[in-house]
């Protein structure tokens, strides 16, 4: 077996795969991948559609694949979790990779205001994808985010067809075979559950790693609350979801992170994983 990291999509991309050619051929779709979609890249196709004036643009059938996970991810959540916040975001500060926490989660927990479960949206109605094209009002503008990923690792999923092999999309990761995996405890860094894989997909979703300071001095995180457009505190600071698949996952485990302390399980339950609390506990679905 072949184990490579590499940086790609914004963040660490694992590969325990068979050889070195495949380790290879995995990292330059993955390359592609990030070039076509990353909202970072001024000249990639989503960049391009974001900025342009008409209402419907000509899509490739990655672009349309990946506007089309979203848009299923929103669906599934009834709009908790919305493709279309990449004004909000950028509005945020998330208007770069910020691949590392810049102050510990423990003082943004101190200055973070009172928690709340988010609110979906309804802004992902209005966009439609056809067979050559994508339809939105001009304006509105896509992300990928964290479905792209998951996205990109199923698409690998279907090349490798079989065999033994994990793919780690920055905590979006799917095994082929059997395979122990760890969850990390946002607070301490410290494994909280050993996770025995066998065919599956799981992601994690937290508040830990892209963490900033705004300009006014409060915090901020990349995951937002589609109503108020604004970083989501619910109570739940890192949620693991498993499912078939990694977009599912990917899904499951925000929404679980957005819906709060109350309602994660709804989530969660459907293929199993956990939650944790501001305090640190860890409560399993």
């Amino acid at each position: 077996m072949t184990d490579r990291s590499f940086d790609c999509m914004g963040t660490t991309v694992r590969l325990v795969v068979a050889d070195e050619a495949t380790a290879l051929a995995c990292q330059e779709f993955l390359h592609d991948f990030d070039r076509a979609l990353s909202r970072f890249r001024p000249e990639s196709e989503l960049s391009r559609l974001n900025a342009s004036p008409h209402a419907e643009v000509e899509a490739s059938a990655l672009l349309r694949a990946a506007v089309s996970a979203g848009l299923v991810a929103a669906e599934l959540t009834s709009g908790l979790v919305d493709p279309t916040l990449t004004q909000a975001l950028e509005a945020n500060g998330y208007d770069r990779t910020r691949r590392d926490p810049e102050l510990p989660l423990e003082d943004a927990l101190d200055q973070a205001p009172p928690r709340a479960p988010a609110t979906p949206g309804s802004a992902w109605t209005r966009v439609e994808v056809t067979d050559h094209s994508i339809r939105r009002p001009p304006g509105l503008q896509l992300d990928t985010g964290g479905i792209g990923k998951g996205l990109a690792v199923d698409m690998l999923a279907l090349r490798l067809n079989g065999g033994r092999w994990a793919i780690d999309c920055g905590g979006d990761l799917r095994v082929s075979g059997a395979f122990a995996v760890n969850v990390r405890h946002p607070l301490t860094g410290e494994t909280v559950e050993t996770l025995q894989l066998q065919d599956q997909a799981v992601a994690t979703s937290g508040v830990d790693r892209r963490l900033w300071r705004a300009p006014d001095g409060t915090p901020r995180h990349h995951i937002l609350d589609p109503a108020t457009r604004e970083p989501a505190w619910t109570g739940v600071i890192g949620t693991t979801a498993l499912a078939p698949t990694a977009a599912e996952a990917d899904t499951l485990a925000k929404a679980a992170l957005l819906s709060g302390p109350d309602h994660a399980h709804r989530w969660l339950r459907r293929h199993g994983g956990l939650f944790i609390l501001d305090d640190g506990s860890v409560i399993h679905a």
